[in-house]
């Protein structure tokens, strides 16, 4: 492995402006990056503004890792271009701080940066997503990786930390930055098959190439599986294009779609207990003949009122059909050697149609967003100076039609629950400076203000023999949010970084959080606050061999009204609150070590202490109310380490070249599932095995041929996938609190991971 790219003099640190060819890290396709901070090169070439990514030799080189933040690069190498990746979050955990979950869908996980988003189980938040440069989080700050087939892609940046100033609204954990491989990288066409246990089945299809000032990549794959779990198959189709045309040197349009369509039954969320039993919710066709530990929820026998039936996931039809698609442009023009001026804008709409436990959830979210900003460089006082200021607006309707399910005969709905309309719109600006102070010494300033509108309303209605009741919760809510950052990097020598820094972020609430009321049911929950947390970093990379790159990063943050979601009990909903006060802490750490020719060994580790320092939580049964002061419990969700560790070999020559194989082991600390601590999801250590071989065909039509099979949790661990945090209760009789029994036999909450599994494939390359 090359050493880690050097200063040039004049130390423009600065520019993050580098040759892809030259920065292994970051650049090449197959590597796996562990790079903290951005170098760079010196240069006459404007560069495009922060996050373009533009397709290498159609534009100047890519301004992708702003100075002073905490980056890790995960490229194809061992995750995604010799394996078969079933899901994203197989590849996101090469990151340090990434935590991943399984959402309701094989490629629904749900990714956590450390630990702002682990306590949810459905969408993404805390988070800003974007994929070459277009932001795929929409404006209410939901994010989800149904639409995410990590075939597509040929690297992804994981930003931790706060990040508003840089990114905006909902950046308070960081953001994930993704990147499709370029119709100059494919250069051709690419044909593959995986398949493996429990009907796995994924054909994919790559196209892509440049003529003259065009260049074209496509993929498209049909994705279908079974599942490991009874009533747990699903099929999804994703499509994923990126187009430009270069008409001259200094104007460049971009053209981004994705669509995908999903389909799939998803199987209840059990108790701990129901877990131990039966792990895997097998035999549970009908909830009269089920076998010992599966679950059931209990839906209105008429679907509006009265006595309920208890029904099993095949019963219920639990599922979700959904579709999302966005269509994205971006003009960048360089206005003169030293400036880029660039604007994009995008149209994202979620259609969805979700009858899963005690409500179907029917509705749709058109959404937008505008972006313009301009990129210069200068000096200031002498020192070399990038300077970077946006303009941004984005704006959602939210339209959510929630009904009763009425039990057997397919998804069938009852009675109408709720009819929500909500609107929410985001205009802000940002501005940044990174300052080449010395030649050792680099400064970053940035800033961002943002303001949100929340405008709706929710219509709950209840049912009873004496007739229909309806209750109205309105919003009209204004948030104004500032977050700074201040950096600072000191790079005394080309294999060796410190860098500290300081930044905010902040996040609003989403209006469909504003409608579910701590019963877990439509209602009033209008009085949520924005939340907002100050971190601070201090870490340093060396490299004090030519083949061994070292991390280290520690971490400090403070939470003012943290947004927390919990589940309040089996079949309702998960329901939003402000947590007054907490602190997150931590380290996080990576090694990457090429310490023979062919070996190499990589490891990604994360540190989470997280508490409340001031939260009082009450609670309700019956006429008794109780208050529980949580200062300092553990925050539910956040296991304290993870670790990944893999080691592989590749032959790198002879006629065995190509021919490589690697293990990993995956662990994850246990985690508390409650406010109170009382109940503790159980850790787990996963091993993975993958042999693969990669030779190019001679005399052949086809280019290139890729094989590869790999065993996953080859000790056939049962463990934990998902953990739905549980809300804590008491006795209606003595108003005392209910203890870790309760909690579990609380349905609602767990999924069980995959169990020993076998996965193989084949790619072509032409």
């Amino acid at each position: 492995m090359p050493p880690l790219p050097g200063l040039r003099p004049r130390a423009l640190a600065l520019l993050l402006a580098f040759a892809p060819s030259a920065v292994l890290a970051q650049g090449a396709p197959d590597t796996i990056a562990l790079d903290e901070i951005s170098v760079a090169g010196s240069g006459a070439a404007p560069r495009p503004a922060f996050g373009v990514a533009a397709p290498p030799g159609a534009a100047p080189s890519v301004i992708e890792h702003p100075v002073g933040e905490i980056v890790t690069g995960i490229g194809r190498q061992d995750v995604i271009a010799n394996r078969p990746a079933t899901s994203i979050g197989q590849v996101l955990v090469n990151s340090p701080g990434v935590t991943v979950r399984q959402g309701n869908g094989p490629r629904d996980v749900v990714v956590s940066i450390r630990g702002n988003n682990a306590r949810s189980t459905g969408v993404i938040k805390n988070m800003v997503v974007l994929e070459d440069g277009f932001v795929m989080t929409q404006p209410d700050g939901a994010s989800r990786f149904d639409l995410t087939d990590p075939r597509a892609y040929s690297r992804i940046d994981v930003f931790r930390g706060p990040q508003s100033a840089l990114f905006g609204n909902y950046a308070t954990g960081g953001a994930l930055a993704f990147r499709t491989r370029t119709g100059r990288e494919i250069d051709g066409y690419e044909i593959g098959i995986d398949a493996g246990s429990f009907g796995y089945l994924n054909h994919y299809f790559t196209v892509g190439g440049v003529s003259g000032p065009y260049e074209v990549s496509l993929f498209a794959s049909d994705y279908r599986l079974n599942g490991y779990q009874d009533h747990s198959s699903a099929n999804t189709q994703t499509v994923n294009l990126l187009a430009s045309y270069t008409p001259t040197p200094d104007n460049r349009f971009t053209l981004k779609v994705v669509n995908n369509t999903l389909d799939a039954d998803l199987p209840a969320r059990s108790s701990l207990a129901q877990y131990r039993i039966n792990p895997y919710q097998r035999g549970c066709a009908a909830a009269a003949t089920a076998a010992p530990g599966c679950t059931t929820v209990n839906l209105f026998r008429n679907g509006a009122f009265g006595a309920t039936v208890p029904v099993t996931a095949d019963e219920g039809a639990f599922g979700r059909n959904d579709r999302r698609t966005i269509i994205a442009g971006r003009w960048e023009h360089d206005i003169d050697a030293n400036t880029t001026w660039r604007t994009q804008v995008g149209f994202d709409e979620r259609n969805f149609d979700q009858p899963f436990y005690t409500t179907s959830s029917r509705g749709s979210y058109p959404s937008y967003n505008v972006l313009s900003d301009i990129t210069h460089r200068t000096e200031v006082f002498g020192l070399p100076t990038v300077g970077y200021a946006a303009l941004s607006y984005s704006a959602i309707d939210n339209h959510i039609a929630l009904y009763n399910r009425a039990p057997y005969g397919g998804p069938r709905l009852g009675a109408l629950a709720s009819n929500q309309e909500a609107a929410q719109s985001n205009l802000g600006g940002r501005a940044r400076a990174e300052i080449a102070l010395s030649e050792q010494w680099t400064g970053i300033a940035g800033l961002s203000i943002e303001n949100t509108w929340l405008k709706g309303r929710t219509l709950t209605y209840g049912y009873s023999a004496a007739g229909t009741t309806t209750a109205v919760a309105n919003i009209d809510r204004s948030f104004l949010n500032v977050a700074p950052e201040l950096a600072l990097v000191y790079q005394p020598a080309q294999d060796l970084a410190f860098r500290g820094r300081v930044a905010t972020g902040y996040a609003t609430p989403a209006a469909s959080a504003l409608f579910i009321t701590p019963a877990g049911v439509p209602g009033n929950n209008t009085d949520l606050r924005t939340q907002t947390n100050l971190g601070f970093d201090l870490g340093a990379d060396w490299s004090p061999l030519p083949d061994l790159r070292l991390s280290l990063t520690g971490f400090y943050e403070f939470f003012r009204n943290e947004l927390v979601t919990q589940s309040p009990g089996a079949g309702l909903l998960s329901y939003t609150f402000n947590a007054p006060a907490s602190e997150h802490r931590g380290i996080e750490a990576g090694a990457e070590w090429a310490f023979s020719p062919g070996w190499r060994a990589f490891a990604a580790y994360g540190l989470n202490d997280q508490y409340y320092t001031r939260y009082v939580e009450q609670l309700s049964a019956g006429n008794l109310t109780a208050r529980f002061d949580r200062a300092g419990r553990l925050i539910p969700g956040v296991p304290a380490h993870q670790l990944l560790a893999r080691i592989g070999y590749d032959q790198p020559s002879g006629p065995l070249k190509g021919l490589g194989a690697f293990v990993e082991a995956v662990y994850q600390d246990g985690f508390f599932l409650d406010n109170a601590n009382l109940l503790k999801a159980p850790g787990y250590t996963i091993i993975n095995a993958n042999i693969h071989y990669d030779t190019d065909l001679i005399g052949s039509y086809a280019k290139r041929l890729s094989l590869y099979v790999e065993v996953r949790n080859i000790l056939d661990t049962t463990y934990i996938s998902s953990a739905q945090p549980l809300a804590n209760s008491i006795s209606a009789v003595t108003g005392l609190q209910n203890g870790a029994g309760v909690l579990a036999t609380t349905t609602g909450s767990i999924f069980a991971g995959a169990p020993r599994s076998v996965v193989g494939g084949m790619k072509l390359t032409f």
